[in-house]
């Protein structure tokens, strides 16, 4: 894949106003998630999830790629049709999350670091071989009591660096994810200066690397006040914060912003994104859409519980939710969708 194409896929990633779903999730976030609703922990119920998801009536009309797990990636639908061939066949790009989880960062109390870069060249090939063009990799970065320190930010920032240039050389396009945590009580404006730093420290790696951002997309968090914070922002706060810190820090050339959702309720996510594309739709650089996980599948999951007979159901509300974001990127969610 030369640089027009890495930048063709990065483009297609982000395109007519659609988003990236994450399926992503490990097996014991998978297995968590499923605890709570009292759906059994095993890998064919996780097989039947997914498949539920990959099998949505209409699913491309929202969705341009779906990151997958390894697992994920390996498993097929009960027809025999490997998951990323399913997606590929109604027009989905397949992609794979590939960092090995966040580790507590040594003589950093409190801190984490992203472990994977080991072996990373060879289960990108593997990858590719299994259909995937692009990649994902989360870096955690928490505000606490005199934290993040630098130290923290820069291993995060040359690890995603690392990481998305071997993605180019595998002409896999990489998914660049530094995500501020929600978890804490800090204010709007500290987590504004933190992402703002952040951002600063990889975008700088970046360019070290040689990393072309035409042919990557940027995942971050939304600018918003911790969840223990007494007072909590309203939408077009948000939104105006994320933006303008993202129109200083962001170069012009990246392909373009997919916003996690971070642990948001599903329609605050979509209220959020829905304010910064109406409020900057003429004043930003690079496309704004949505990455989210939970916050398109929760109400699915909820709908589902487990049980064969609620799949229609279940596709119905992952649809619903999708297709809410896709307003979203237009600016044309209603509140409270």
């Amino acid at each position: 894949m030369t640089s027009e194409q890495l930048t063709s896929t990065a483009k297609s990633l982000v395109a007519n106003d659609k988003g990236i779903l994450a399926m992503d999730e490990s097996n014991p976030t998978c297995n968590k998630r499923f605890a709570a609703l009292g759906i059994p922990q095993t890998e064919a119920m996780r097989r039947e999830y997914r498949e539920l998801i990959v099998t949505t009536p209409g699913l491309a009309e929202c969705i341009n790629g779906a990151i997958l797990y390894d697992e994920t990636i390996r498993q097929q639908k009960s027809d025999g049709i490997p998951f990323a061939k399913a997606l590929s066949e109604v027009g989905i790009i397949p992609g794979i999350k590939v960092d090995g989880g966040a580790k507590s960062l040594a003589l950093h109390p409190g801190e984490k670091i992203t472990e994977g870069l080991d072996g990373l060249r060879d289960r990108l090939a593997e990858y590719a071989a299994f259909g995937a063009r692009f990649a994902k990799w989360r870096a955690v970065i928490t505000i606490g009591d005199g934290i993040p320190s630098h130290g923290c930010i820069e291993a995060n920032a040359q690890g995603l660096a690392r990481y998305a240039a071997l993605c180019q050389e595998a002409e896999i396009v990489p998914i660049v994810e530094p995500e501020v945590l929600m978890d804490g009580s800090h204010t709007l404006e500290q987590c504004r200066c933190v992402t703002a730093e952040v951002l600063s420290a990889v975008f700088h790696q970046l360019d070290v690397h040689g990393v072309i951002l035409e042919g990557m997309i940027l995942k971050p968090n939304m600018i918003v006040a911790g969840l223990k914070c007494s007072i909590q922002p309203s939408v077009d706060e948000v939104a105006d914060a994320t933006v303008n810190c993202f129109l200083r820090k962001v170069p012009a050339a990246v392909a373009g912003i997919a916003f996690l959702s971070g642990g948001q309720s599903a329609e605050l996510a979509t209220a959020r994104l829905n304010a910064m594309n109406v409020r900057f739709k003429s004043r930003r650089p690079w496309p704004l859409a949505f990455s989210f996980a939970r916050a398109i599948q929760q109400p699915a999951m909820e709908a589902w519980k487990g049980n064969k007979a609620n799949v229609a159901a279940a596709q119905k509300a992952l649809y619903e939710r999708a297709i809410s974001n896709v307003a979203a990127r237009r600016g044309e969610c209603k509140s409270g969708t």
